[in-house]
């Protein structure tokens, strides 16, 4: 699983970071950072991430 990120509409809100600390993270300058590879374990809180992401920022590549 891939996870596509839209810089322009992300306001690292931290929605995501909230629900999938593991793969999501803000950095110092509250820029959105994602790990890659994502574990298999992890798809379904990347998904949930994905659909309460409040500017529909990210999405599945």
């Amino acid at each position: 699983m891939e996870v596509k990120v839209d810089f322009d509409r992300c306001e690292a809100n931290g929605v995501c970071v909230g629900i999938a600390p593991e793969v999501f993270d803000l950095n110092d300058d509250d820029e959105l950072v994602v790990t890659h590879p994502i574990a298999p374990e992890r798809e379904e809180d990347v998904r949930t991430a994905i659909a309460q992401c409040p500017r529909a920022a990210l999405s599945e590549a």
